[in-house]
């Protein structure tokens, strides 16, 4: 399973904010800390927002910081938010059934098993664990 970059993204933001708790952060300031596009980024932090996981303050003098502490913040409750589609084959998805192994095939299950475990283990896991003192 892959993230995709708007996950991996997410995870690069509630990070840095995690890092730097005493102050807001700027888009401009995460992307360059990141490399990532601001345009990019905006609909990154906006997605955040929308889910609770950040608070935003529009204006000068405005950013953005943690709606919640970091040990509030578990990881998969991130990636289940942020990802649009955890589909890890064609037989995930009710409307596509081309398959010609269906309905036959076992790989479903075990496809659904893999994902569940990999959420749970992703569950484990707070924003907090993957804090470390500010190094960018």
């Amino acid at each position: 399973m892959q993230l995709t970059r708007f996950t991996d993204y997410s995870l690069r933001v509630l990070i840095y904010l995690a890092a730097h708790p005493e102050r807001l952060a700027t888009i401009p300031e995460v992307a360059t800390a990141h490399r990532i596009s601001q345009n990019h980024l905006m609909k990154v932090v906006h997605q955040l927002g929308l889910h609770g996981f950040i608070a935003t303050q529009r204006g000068k003098g405005g950013g953005m910081r943690l709606a919640r502490l970091p040990d509030d913040i578990r990881l998969g409750e991130v990636v289940r938010a942020m990802e649009e589609n955890m589909a890890l084959a064609e037989c995930f998805h009710s409307d596509i059934q081309g398959c010609a192994l269906l309905p036959g095939c076992g790989l479903k299950g075990v496809l659904v098993e893999a994902r569940a475990n990999f959420l749970a283990t992703l569950d484990r896991y707070t924003l907090a664990d993957l804090v470390r003192p500010a190094s960018f």
